[in-house]
């Protein structure tokens, strides 16, 4: 079957297929100059070493790759390299790269130069380790000082560097194979990248402490080096492990719950592109509206007499999101806008506030900003909203709330965001954010406890960066970290995306889930000067109708044998069981799914690159 890539992607820009490398039984993707998806013997090692320039934002460069030379023999392979990285007022960094690989060693070295100085917040290497099979597991850590712990991966998402001042980490592969991953040149630390939604532990360069931006000096070479060194015990019978090429199979599992209420941002900009499509509203009948309000912002009296007419359309809940500006006292901030909220004649179920500064992050090192008590916080909400449900959290990511804690006391439900760009934009590692979410949720039990607990507005495009002073414009449409828009929210990337997002944070018991807006960037519709026809509906809206379809029905697990690639469950509600399946891949999956006794279908079902389908169950 051939399909257009602006269906998929939004976009007919498509990411180059990696080269493949092999050296007997270790095997490396390259792609973009780096390496992606490193196994030995069939299992996942490491998730990528990197070689990463980033901008005084955090932004991450696209370094332009030069004298590309490739060999490959049955037992090496070689990857040799220039890049070069155009900074602002004409300043370059260039990079001179050297992959080597063995059957049971890879080294990747790199010497950077700036010949007029460079300016960086990051500028090395990057090591990703697996989460899967790897989260809670044993690790030992080799320190700069020679000191050698024995240690875990962290199970619960850490919030700061579970590992300092690191030279080595070690870890099982598998029963009696070892990895040893070993960084010369600077001094590596590693970060819980489960806390951005990254399926991964990043081990990176030059610790956080340090001042950042910082100058690479003119004409200073930067050395580094990452080895990987496999140790197999295992003699000389191997199995490798894997799937046969088969089917992927779905299976019913015990786990049970009720699916969540879905959720809809507006914001004041949007307001009036959301009446004119209140027809689509309607449709979609989500069960809660989420209204964005910042005075910081320029948001006012105006803005909430647009709410007041949207919720006056909607059937369903309302909620008002503030960002609070805490310029004065808490008390007048909240009491103020809540005689606006009068004058515009708007009533929301629900409050969710937060500080405006908290939506930036602090990283580990750093001065926490000023910023008022949060219980100070909630206790004026609670004054100048009374009889009305008070929320907090972040406006931001996990990230955020899991450095900074909220006093959950006073708080009827505790919420964030989470995005799945904020270091990697490629499709590969867009859709293996999914894979963290269940961490997440867990995490925010763990912090938590049965605390009600909403989730977004998230979606893939960005729509602020706690990160650095601003997103990234993106009229190209390219694949870009930190974007505010995103080609592929206009494919069937998305839909198949929002979807696995929803099955993987099943378990969390949601309130609310929101992953959309009605129009602009973030939304349902096409506006003006967009690829789709302005006011035609994007493939996401398939997603989120069914899902607020099917928001207070029962659901039950459904275990895949490739959940990286195909994702389902069950749910069941007046109108009888369905099997809902997305397939998270760009190419067509067969699926067996006869032991969830589907009605209408036979035993397997042949399913499109990012499709998604619903199959009724027999009785």
């Amino acid at each position: 079957m051939t399909i257009d890539a602006f269906q998929l992607y939004g976009t007919h820009l498509v990411d180059p297929p990696p080269v493949r490398l092999r050296a007997g039984k270790l095997e490396a993707d390259l792609a973009n100059g780096n390496l992606r998806t490193i196994s030995y013997d069939g299992t996942e090692v490491l998730r990528a070493i990197s070689y990463l320039v980033r901008d005084r934002d955090w932004g991450t460069y696209s370094p332009e790759i030069a004298d590309l030379r490739i060999e490959q023999s049955d037992d090496r392979f070689e990857v040799a390299y220039l890049a070069r990285c155009e900074g602002p007022d004409d300043t370059k960094l260039i990079i001179d790269v050297r992959i080597v690989g063995s059957p049971d060693r890879l080294d990747f070295e790199a010497e950077a130069i700036a010949p007029t100085g460079f300016e960086t917040n990051r500028c090395g290497f990057c090591i990703l380790h697996p989460i899967v099979g790897v989260a809670g597991a044993p690790a030992t850590v080799e320190h700069l000082d020679g000191q050698i712990v024995a240690t875990l991966f962290p199970d619960v998402i850490e919030p700061w560097q579970p590992f300092k001042d690191m030279r080595a980490i070690t870890h099982a592969v598998m029963p009696d194979v070892h990895a040893e991953c070993r960084m010369e040149g600077d001094t590596f630390e590693m970060e819980d990248q489960r806390n951005w939604s990254d399926a991964s532990y990043k081990t990176y360069v030059r610790p956080l402490a340090l001042p950042w931006p910082y100058e690479i000096p003119a004409n200073r070479p930067v050395r580094q080096k990452t080895s990987l060194v496999i140790r197999d015990a295992r003699g000389s019978t191997r199995h490798p492990p894997g799937m046969s090429g088969g089917a992927i199979k779905l299976e019913l599992g015990a786990r049970t719950g009720t699916m969540p209420d879905i959720g809809v941002i507006i914001t004041p900009e949007e307001a009036d592109a959301t009446l004119s499509a209140k027809s689509v509203l309607t449709e979609i009948a989500p069960q809660e509206l989420l209204f964005h309000f910042d005075p910081g912002a320029g948001h006012d009296v105006e803005a909430l007499r647009r709410f007041a007419a949207i919720a006056t359309v909607h059937r369903g809940r309302s909620t008002l999101e503030i960002a609070l500006p805490c310029k004065s006292s808490p008390s007048s901030e909240a009491a103020e806008i809540a005689r606006q909220m009068q004058l515009a004649g708007f009533r929301p179920d629900a409050i969710m506030i937060s500080p405006s500064v908290d939506r930036q992050s602090t990283p580990p090192g750093s001065k926490w900003p000023e910023c008022p008590p949060l219980d100070e916080v909630y206790t004026a909400a609670r004054a100048a909203f009374p009889g009305i449900r008070i929320g907090g959290g972040m406006l931001s990511y996990f990230t955020e709330l899991n450095r900074k804690r909220v006093p959950d006391g006073q708080l009827d439900f505790v919420s964030h965001c989470t995005n799945p760009i904020v270091h990697a934009a490629d499709d590969l590692s867009v859709m293996q954010t999914l894979e963290a979410l269940p961490f997440i949720t867990r995490s925010v039990r763990a912090i938590y406890g049965d605390k009600p607990y909403r989730i977004g507005p998230s979606t893939i495009p960005m729509r602020q960066n706690p990160y650095g002073s601003r997103t990234m414009d993106n009229p190209a449409g390219a694949r870009i970290p930190m974007a505010n828009r995103d080609p592929r929210h206009n494919g069937r990337f998305a839909e198949a995306f929002a979807l696995g997002y929803a099955i993987r944070v099943l378990d969390a018991g949601l309130e609310c889930l929101t992953l959309s807006a009605l129009s602009g960037p973030f939304g349902l519709i096409a506006g003006p000067a967009e690829p789709t026809e302005q006011g035609g509906r994007r493939p996401l809206f398939n997603t989120v109708h069914t899902l607020s379809r099917l928001a207070g029905a029962s659901w039950q697990e459904c275990v895949s044998s490739s959940p990286s690639e195909v994702l389902s469950f069950v749910a069941r509600d007046v109108a009888g069981a369905r099997l809902h399946v997305v397939n998270l891949t760009g190419e067509e999956r067969k699926v067996d799914c006869g032991a969830c006794r589907p009605a209408d279908a036979g035993k397997e079902l042949l399913l499109a690159p990012f499709t998604t389908a619903a199959l009724p169950l027999a009785d």
